[in-house]
């Protein structure tokens, strides 16, 4: 009987922190393989590139196998879900679109082989993983920025160092060091410029000392890095505005040659609309032609009044007062009833204890396992010792049965992970709340605000004389939402055809 051919992906990014290495990976879709009978032909692999999208160099290589050899390959196997992707929509899609126009199954190595696609457990299941998937990369982007944001507010500048410096180390802490030759370039630039040359004549000379950047704002862009004065530039957060504070590197220049330079530039970034309490809905809302509206007060006779206009036609706007109202009465209305709770509640619940005691029990299974190796260890250990073995065949033992400690430890730390119940108490926690969204967003900060409607609405809203309009609709707020639509409290361009994550019963 011919062998079924399979295909094997993996991947590492440098964000999403994950304990699954590209060896480890790698062996996990050989042995699945082996143990099923396929013929694993080849395997793409993605080194440093994040999980929320496929624009991948490995796996366009891949689609672009697939499409020259199509009907050759039946599988693509993965060590896990989270390495094929972290982005739920694109992942489904992407998995639709393979075994509908090639015919080819994605697998993660804890699916069966003959696992029925088209059982509707088998897509919840898969949605589930993907949404946790999807929110642990989130998660680690928060933890990121906030520890980029960290080392800012300590006058460290943590990414790659610009022309005329260097990355360094300061004991184990990151740190940027002058480049001499370098640096003489990024004075001369500041000074020809000060001094009245063009940019043209700037970049002739630049050019000649080794300055190497050959992009038509180069010398735009030296001018006006703040890195130079020795300052680092803070990001925003919900309580301060962007700032700059004194860096921990050396400065190239003056902070008065600087802002002097600034001066001349005459860079001086336009405001953009800021949000405010008061009109959190800035930013969100587009007018019926695809503008942006904005948001602000009108002197009326005896007060002022809040509007929002498009910023195309300035001559019409809505009462804000009307359109926060018309919202907060959506809010409430797809607000989740104790029923519908308890139904997502228990699925999701089902699904992490299904998964949870699974990885109990694999992981004491690679416990046994790792007890043995080390016992075949001590075996060899034994043999050296009493010269039943030489050394070469010692050392060749020794080093395979290492590499098995590695690949074992490092699996039973991931299922480790997987047995947390953090999830479950974040589920009893969180869940109740979605009974009434009109009180979590009236009580919430203007960033909460703003990622609640994201979360439920996942597009930018719509206002007109007709009131609010979504583009789409999808998710787990589907049918709360066609019934708002039914009550004419807002309007629906397009429904999705997928099944909803989670399938709510309509109350």
């Amino acid at each position: 009987m011919t062998q079924e051919i399979a295909l094997g992906y993996t991947r590492l990014s440098t964000l999403d922190q994950s304990n699954y290495s590209l060896i480890y990976q790698e062996k996990g879709i050989s042995d699945y393989c082996t143990h099923n009978d396929l013929m694993l032909e080849q395997v793409f692999t993605d080194n440093g590139y994040c999980s929320d999208t496929f624009d991948r160099p490995d796996y366009k290589k891949l689609e672009q196998f697939i499409k020259q050899h199509k009907g050759r390959a039946r599988y693509l196997i993965v060590k896990s879900h989270d390495r094929f992707s972290r982005n739920l929509p694109e992942a489904l899609l992407k998995i639709d679109e393979l075994q509908r126009k090639y015919n080819i199954k994605v697998l993660a190595t804890n699916e069966s082989v003959d696992l029925d696609l088209d059982d509707p457990g088998v897509y919840l299941q898969r949605v589930i993983s993907y949404t946790i998937a999807e929110n642990e990369l989130k998660m680690i982007r928060v933890r990121t920025k906030a520890g980029v944001r960290t080392s800012q507010l300590a006058g460290r500048y943590v990414c790659r160092a610009p022309f005329g410096y260097v990355n360094a180390k300061d004991g184990k802490t990151g740190i940027m060091a002058i480049d001499s030759k370098k640096a003489e370039i990024v004075r001369f630039i500041f000074k020809q410029y000060i001094e009245g040359s063009s940019f043209a004549e700037i970049r002739k000379a630049a050019r000649k000392m080794g300055f190497d950047n050959f992009a038509q704002n180069a010398i735009q862009r030296i001018l006006v890095n703040q890195l130079y004065a020795g300052l680092v530039k803070v990001s925003a957060n919900k309580d301060t505005a962007e700032h700059m504070i004194k860096g921990l590197h050396q400065p190239i220049i003056s902070e008065f040659d600087y802002w002097k330079a600034q001066n001349m530039l005459g860079l001086t970034a336009p405001k953009k609309s800021q949000p405010r309490p008061d009109f959190p809905l800035r930013g969100l809302l587009n007018c019926k032609c695809g503008k942006t509206m904005t948001a602000c007060y009108s002197k009326g006779k005896r007060q002022h009044y809040m509007y929002y206009r498009c910023i195309e036609h300035g001559n019409k706007g809505f009462n804000g007062s009307n359109v926060h109202e018309q919202f907060e009465r959506i809010l409430s209305e797809i607000s989740f009833t104790k029923k519908q709770i308890n139904y997502i509640t228990e699925q999701i619940k089902a699904q992490l204890n299904t998964e949870t005691k699974d990885a109990s029990k694999l992981s004491q299974s690679r416990k046994q396992q790792l007890k043995a190796v080390h016992k075949k260890i001590e075996n060899v250990e034994q043999s050296y010792f009493e010269r039943e073995i030489d050394l070469a065949t010692y050392n060749k033992w020794i080093k395979r049965y290492s590499a098995e400690i590695g690949l074992l430890t490092s699996e039973i730390d991931e299922l480790y992970k997987r047995t947390s119940y953090q999830a479950l108490e974040d589920l009893q926690t969180y869940a109740p709340m979605l009974k009434n969204l009109k009180e979590i967003y009236l009580n919430a900060s203007l960033t909460d605000k703003h990622k609640l409607i994201y979360g439920v609405f996942e597009h930018k809203l719509t206002y007109s004389e007709s009131g609010f309009r979504t583009p789409f609709v999808g998710g787990l707020f589907e049918g709360n939402l066609l019934k708002a639509k039914e009550k004419g409290l807002i309007e629906i361009n397009e429904i999705s055809q997928k099944q909803p994550l989670v399938s709510p019963p309509i109350r």
